[in-house]
C-alpha cells in the first residue's frame, strides 16, 4: 500500500496497532470531534499571540521547536496522542498567530484571506472526496507521496544554504517562477488533504484503537497548518508584486 504524504499518517501504522476485543475503536466522528478540538486550541493560542501583536514575535521560535518536540512524540508514540496532540496544537497556535501577526502588519486583510482559503479548500476537497469526484488511488498516492518529498528537500536545501547568507530564489521571489512554485506547493498540501481524508476512513474501517482518532485528527491539523502558511506566502508574493 502506498503512503500517505502526512509523515504523521502512515499506512504502516494499521499493522502495528489493534484494538483489544471488546474496546472502543476509532471511528470517523470521534476523529471529526478531536479535529475539533485540536483546531479550537490552537485558535485559542493563535488568538492570544494575535492580540499581543509584535510582542509575540520572540514566542515563535521556541513555540515552534517544542511543537516540533511534540509532533515527534506523536509520531512515535501514537497511544499518547490524546495529550500530546493537544500540546502541539496549542504550541503551533502559537506559532500561527504571531506569524499571522507579522503578515498582517505587513499586509492588512491577508490573514482573513488565507484562513477563508484553508478551510475552503478543506471543506471543498471534503465534498469532492466524499462525492467520489476524488479518489485516493494508488497512482494519486504515488503523486502527491513523491511530490511531497521533492518539496522537503527543496525547503532542506534551502534551509541550509540560508546558513551559508545564500537563498533559493523561486522560494522567494515574486516573479513569475516565485508565483508558480508557490501555486504548486499549495496544490500539493492541499491534495495531502485527501490522503488525510482516506488514511482516516481506513483506520475506522480497520477497527483501529481508539486513540486513533487523535492521531488522525493531529495528522489532519499538520496538513492545515502547512496549507494555511503555503497559502500565506503565495497571498504574500501576490501583494508585492
Amino acid at each position: 500500500m502506498m503512503r500517505s504524504g502526512n509523515p504523521a499518517l502512515r499506512d504502516s501504522v494499521f499493522t502495528s496497532v489493534r484494538a483489544d476485543a471488546g474496546s472502543k475503536v476509532m471511528t470517523i466522528q470521534g476523529t471529526v470531534n478531536k479535529t475539533l478540538i485540536l483546531l479550537g486550541l490552537a485558535a485559542l493560542t493563535a488568538g492570544l499571540t494575535w492580540n499581543a501583536g509584535m510582542k509575540a514575535v520572540p514566542y515563535i521560535a521556541p513555540a515552534a521547536i517544542f511543537g516540533l518536540v511534540a509532533a515527534i512524540v506523536t509520531i512515535f508514540k501514537k497511544d499518547v496522542a490524546n495529550v500530546t496532540a493537544p500540546i502541539y496544537s496549542l504550541l503551533e497556535g502559537v506559532v500561527l498567530g504571531g506569524i499571522s501577526a507579522v503578515f498582517e502588519k505587513q499586509y492588512p486583510g491577508i490573514v482573513f484571506q488565507a484562513v477563508a482559503l484553508t478551510f475552503g479548500t478543506l471543506f471543498c476537497l471534503l465534498a469532492a472526496y466524499k462525492s467520489g469526484i476524488i479518489k485516493a488511488t494508488e497512482n494519486f498516492k504515488l503523486g502527491v507521496v513523491a511530490a511531497t518529498g521533492a518539496i522537503a528537500i527543496v525547503y532542506l536545501v534551502s534551509m541550509v544554504m540560508g546558513f551559508f547568507g545564500a537563498s533559493m530564489p523561486m522560494i522567494t521571489s515574486v516573479g513569475p517562477m516565485g508565483i508558480i512554485f508557490s501555486l504548486f506547493v499549495v496544490t500539493i498540501a492541499a491534495l495531502n488533504l485527501v490522503l488525510d481524508f482516506d488514511f482516516i476512513e481506513r483506520g475506522a474501517n480497520a477497527n483501529a484503537p481508539a486513540y486513533m482518532e487523535w492521531y488522525g485528527a493531529f495528522g489532519l491539523i499538520v496538513t492545515l497548518i502547512w496549507l494555511y502558511l503555503e497559502i500565506l506566502r503565495l497571498l504574500s508574493k501576490l501583494q508585492r508584486r
